[in-house]
């Protein structure tokens, strides 16, 4: 599973000319799910990304946590993560699970993070999206959790 957290202090996701998720202040996630993904991995991502302290802290130290900072996440499907463009120009996503599993696991992830009481809002899974975001400093950090499984 592999997840690009982006610090922001405000983000929305646009289908169809709609708002269907907004944050003010939180994390931006774009979450791609690979075939032979499980629930390690889940709990890896969900952990990390409840955990990540990418907020500063008093000192200016990036010391703490979306939950310590009480913001939100927006977590959006994004199946090209897993897009492969080693060889020729246009990107295989052999490696993505199929759209029926990989919905399945991102509403589990959404869930388990609403479990933790993080406030989550979500786009909407294989729709096209139009996502808008204020990164803040920027922060960007990508989790992989093939890596340390």
């Amino acid at each position: 599973m592999r997840a690009v957290v982006q610090r922001v202090s405000r983000a929305r996701v646009i289908v169809e000319g709609a708002v269907v998720g907004a944050i003010d202040g939180g994390l931006l996630v774009y979450l791609g799910v690979a075939k032979g993904d499980a629930e390690p991995d889940r709990a890896y991502i969900v952990d990390k990304i409840a955990n990540l302290r990418v907020f500063e802290d008093e000192g200016g130290k990036m010391n703490r946590s979306v939950r310590d900072v009480s913001g939100a996440v927006l977590v959006v499907s994004q199946f090209t993560l897993y897009g492969d463009a080693r060889r020729g120009r246009r990107p295989s996503f052999d490696e993505a699970m199929a759209p029926e599993d990989a919905q399945r696991v991102y509403e589990s992830v959404v869930e388990a993070l609403r479990a933790q009481g993080i406030v989550v809002e979500t786009g909407v899974f294989r729709a096209t999206m139009s996502v808008e975001c204020a990164v803040d400093g920027p922060v960007t950090i990508l989790l992989e959790s093939k890596k340390l499984l």
